[in-house]
């Protein structure tokens, strides 16, 4: 009997698997990993508008608890006049807290989806939302209690309702958010 002599190794072949299963499963990671990349930036993106919006909600929040005299109007036509109550208008006009040294009254007006800002009596107005928010017309502002003490005996109370989407390459993603703000003037 003859042994044979048999040397052991690696042929070609599974090196070929080897490597390429080695390739396959480094593919794979790798996009995974840009996948995620990816995810991950488009979460800082709409993290940084939905920042944007609460700064405005809070701007808005903070200049109206401090104001007074508030009055409901249509953006289209904001005029000037005696507080007056009002249910999902699309602008707001008060007088701020300086008013008596700075007689201009401020304004805030969802136009064209948009929020702007004015404090000069609504003659011009700041763009305060992204580019990529766009606001539903059918929400806006409400005033409960705004007339005089003689005829309305509660405080005065705003609601902000703000609907949307945002729309950020190509994905719309919607968002709502509401808040209330009770005049700091005590008008009871």
């Amino acid at each position: 009997m003859k042994k044979k002599n048999k040397k052991d190794g690696y042929t070609i072949i599974e090196t070929m698997i080897a490597v390429s299963l080695f390739l396959v499963i480094i593919i794979t990671g790798m996009g995974t990993f840009l996948n995620a990349n990816l995810l991950h930036q488009k979460s800082q993106d709409m993290r940084s508008i939905m920042d944007s919006l609460n700064f405005i909600m809070n701007d808005m929040s903070r200049s109206l608890r401090t104001g007074y005299g508030y009055r409901c109007q249509n953006a289209a036509s904001i005029t000037l006049g005696s507080p007056m109550s009002c249910a999902f208008n699309s602008a707001i006009v008060f007088k701020p807290e300086d008013y008596v040294n700075n007689p201009n009254l401020w304004a805030y007006s969802i136009s064209g989806g948009k929020i702007s800002k004015s404090t000069d009596n609504a003659t011009s107005f700041v763009q305060l939302t992204p580019d990529e928010v766009i606001i539903e017309q059918a929400d806006g502002f409400s005033i409960l209690g705004a007339e005089s003490i003689a005829t309305d005996s509660q405080q005065p109370f705003v609601i902000i309702r703000l609907v949307g989407r945002i729309i950020l390459k190509n994905t719309s993603t919607p968002f709502s958010l509401q808040t209330s703000i009770s005049q700091r003037l005590i008008d009871v």
